[in-house]
């Protein structure tokens, strides 16, 4: 039988229960994929929490990489034998899944499947990030929240890449170090220095176009003011809870600020789009620009174990699940 990891109600860690689940063949239009790594992200906890409700019982995960072991009807460029991974399937923790063939793409040779299991949402976020939402150019600063996590060293080295320059917040000195061996010319351990007063510092006052805020209720009011009159907010998550009710006034009186919330699945919803983002990471990751760093590894069954270290903020990178 095949395991997985189920949730039959929201909650804390311990609701990841490892359970026997049943794999029928696939359908019309999908695959069956024996999973070889799954991703860890912080939208998981979103979903375990409840905070983004799914239906109960459910697997969660969204993020994978393994080898086709069968196709359904109707599904053309995809055999037996395909490796392949997807960024946005919920159902990932598990053993071996059904996926919609039009949700995954192939991999090519030089990316491993840990790799690609650590990078397909994140590295498809990262992108959007900076080449869609705001196109990052050689004559840009940005801030980057926790630039030290998965999708932060991800922009951090694709932006610099860019040529821009990068500011990025991190909680201690060892994280500083990563996120500066990986294109941040900046960064900033909050505990000992405000970021906002830095990065006045850093633009002689004259502030930033973009921020890039995936931690929520705790640094939001200061990224605002990190901003230059018409400068853009993008919070893409909410790591230390949500954000409160905004006043739009805010806004006008801080000098006519726009402010987005994005997620992935607008930015890949065709198969067009999907293959595009897939292909423009490939080639950052192919060619040494982008370098994915999965640094921890835990058994599948023990998702426990990594939701616990990464609500701690006890990670760095990227985290992958081995069933």
């Amino acid at each position: 039988m095949v395991h997985a990891i189920r949730i039959h109600h929201p909650g804390g860690p311990e609701v990841l229960q490892w359970e026997e689940v049943a794999v029928g063949d696939p359908g019309p239009g999908q695959i069956k994929i024996r999973q070889t790594a799954v991703g860890l992200n912080f939208l998981d906890v979103y979903h375990r929490t409840g905070l983004y409700p799914v239906p109960t019982p459910f697997i969660p995960g969204t993020e994978g990489a393994g080898v086709i072991e069968a196709v359904g009807e109707g599904v053309t460029g995809l055999a037996p034998g395909d490796r392949v991974a997807y960024p946005s399937l919920i159902g990932a923790y598990a053993e071996a899944r059904l996926a919609a063939a039009d949700r995954v793409v192939k991999l090519p040779a030089s990316v491993d499947d840990r790799t690609a299991a650590a990078m397909m949402l994140q590295g498809m976020t990262a992108r959007y990030l900076i080449r869609e939402i705001y196109k990052v150019g050689p004559d840009d600063t940005i801030l980057i929240h926790a630039a030290a996590g998965g999708v932060g060293l991800i922009v951090c080295q694709w932006a610099s890449a860019l040529g821009a320059s990068v500011i990025g917040t991190v909680s201690t000195e060892e994280k500083a170090a990563l996120a500066r061996r990986h294109g941040c010319h900046y960064p900033i351990v909050t505990k000992d220095e405000d970021f906002l007063q830095r990065v006045l510092q850093i633009t002689n006052g004259r502030k930033l176009k973009v921020v890039y805020d995936s931690i929520g209720r705790d640094t939001f009011d200061k990224s605002l003011d990190c901003l230059r009159p018409r400068g853009l907010m993008v919070t893409f998550g909410q790591s230390s809870g949500k954000v409160p009710p905004l006043d739009l006034g805010v806004l006008a009186a801080k000098g006519s600020l726009m402010i987005t919330r994005p997620t992935l699945n607008s930015f890949i919803a065709t198969r067009a789009e999907l293959e595009t983002a897939a292909a423009d990471l490939f080639e950052m990751v192919g060619g040494g620009k982008v370098k994915i760093n999965v640094n921890q590894t835990f058994p599948l069954r023990e998702a426990g174990a990594a939701h616990h270290a990464l609500e701690a903020r006890r990670t760095t990178g990227s985290t992958v699940l081995l069933p």
